[in-house]
């Protein structure tokens, strides 16, 4: 199997000076990730400094390292290494011939970059790379550049942004051939005017299709004609897709699947496609269509898509469906604990709400980074909680003190201050044919009760 780098090739990116002969078959910069004969990037941070953990790196099996001074191991030296990361990414881009994909948006934008390397790689089997995780930053997108096979056929790169420019300086590195925008959202509101201002610096994404390229915008989303406007001066084709008359990729028919998730027939700019989604609810019928619109773009077998699209396994933190064991039987947790804005927990809820189970629970967690309207959002969520029917609602910091003054008298309802004190709550409350959603944003820290649940039920 040919090495994903080589020292020469490495010192070639960077401008650096390799000690000596190596190759690496990935590239880390948490020593912590280090697999064997990976490759150790020694980056300094705000608050440490990549070059302490060099060693250990090599004793996890590290077969180099870029750094910025010496070290006992085999390396290639350069004077700064997150420029040396942002190099390899560059050149990781440049030397393959790979349909790039990119996807951004307020929500849904892991899901939909997973549901698309699962696309790609049933098309291509061992050919489709994608980021991991949501390492969708200034680091994690060269990073994962960098680690992207030069004989790649499909790459799917997630973009994310927490202010105006960014978004712009990630595309550039990744230079797709189609773009995505899944959704616009007050996310990150506390950086940004409104959401015009939001769907401004998502449109950046398009500044870096490369000629030829293809931009894919939500038709539904309030903000399309703003993206569309965005797009039209770096895009040869725009797609649209949703469920309103007049989208390129459009919803005409969905129902209910037997197991959970939603049969969808879509019409396409070339004919229609039947296909089941495996995860519920209908913000991922939507995820699904800009899917498809993504794969029709690049020139691969829609159809296929849609086999992958039924068997896309939730993500955890963000969908995975986890049965647990309770006195008496089991219950259901549905894991969206990773991140939480308006519109996803909205979305969410409904699905809670469509779930047959004897008790709903929801434990929501603060939605961190709303600005100025935080307190407004949270209040909101009262609406879409009475809606899906929710039968108790743990509430969980200090960012739902609005939620629990508009809950009172209206839901039976309990608000504590941290998730350590949400799970003793819950210790003893979740019974036999319940089904608990757990969302907040992931500083709450609701990943540890999902954990718990999962570990030692109730």
């Amino acid at each position: 199997m040919r090495p994903l780098w080589t020292s020469d090739e490495i010192a070639a990116a960077t401008g650096g000076v390799a000690s000596g002969a190596f190759q690496a078959t990935g590239v880390a910069f948490d020593s912590r990730e280090i697999g064997q004969g990976d490759l150790f990037v020694a980056m300094k941070g705000e608050t440490t400094d990549g070059h302490k953990f060099v060693d250990g790196a090599f004793a996890a099996g590290a077969a180099g390292a870029i750094v910025e001074h010496a070290v006992d191991h085999p390396h290639v030296r350069m004077a700064d290494t997150t420029a040396g990361l942002n190099a390899l990414g560059v050149a990781a881009r440049a030397r393959t011939a790979a349909r790039i994909v990119g996807v951004t948006g307020s929500v849904g934008k892991t899901g939909t970059k997973e549901a698309l390397f699962a696309a790609f790689d049933r098309i291509t089997p061992g050919h489709a790379h994608r980021s991991v995780k949501s390492y969708n930053n200034h680091t994690g997108v060269p990073l994962s550049l960098a680690r992207m096979p030069a004989d790649t056929l499909y790459g799917v790169f997630e973009m994310g942004m927490s202010a105006a420019g960014e978004l712009a300086a990630l595309t550039r590195l990744v230079r797709p051939h189609i773009a995505i925008v899944t959704a616009i959202a007050p996310a990150h509101g506390a950086f940004f005017s409104g959401e015009e201002a939001i769907a401004d610096a998502k449109g950046e994404i398009f500044q870096g299709l490369e000629p030829g390229g293809v931009a894919i915008i939500p038709f539904d989303s309030p903000h399309r004609d703003r993206l569309i406007a965005a797009a039209r001066p770096h895009a040869a084709r725009i797609m649209t897709f949703g469920f309103g008359e007049g989208a390129d990729v459009r919803a005409v028919e969905s129902a209910s699947a037997q197991r959970g998730g939603t049969i969808v027939t879509a019409t396409m700019p070339r004919g229609e496609l039947c296909f089941t989604v495996n995860q519920p609810g209908e913000h991922w019928v939507s995820n699904s269509l800009a899917v498809i619109a993504a794969v029709e773009a690049a020139g691969g077998d829609v159809a296929v898509a849609g086999l992958a699209l039924a068997e896309l396994p939730g993500l955890a933190g963000r969908g995975a469906r986890l049965t647990v064991p309770v006195a008496g039987g089991e219950a259901l947790v549905i894991d969206e604990s990773y991140n939480a804005n308006p519109a996803s927990m909205a979305a969410t809820l409904k699905v809670l709400g469509a779930e047959p189970a004897k008790r709903r629970i929801a434990v929501l967690g603060g939605m961190r980074e709303l600005g100025k309207d935080s307190d407004r959002y949270h209040a909101e969520i009262a609406g879409p909680l009475m809606a899906a029917n929710v039968d108790f609602a743990l509430l969980v910091g200090d960012e739902m003190n609005p939620l629990a003054k508009a809950l009172e008298g209206r839901v039976d309802f309990a608000h504590v201050p941290d998730a350590a004190t949400a799970l003793d709550r819950l210790k003893g409350l979740v019974g036999a044919g319940d089904a608990v959603l757990i969302k907040g944003s992931n500083a709450i820290g609701l990943a540890r009760v999902v954990a718990s649940l999962a570990e030692d039920g109730n």
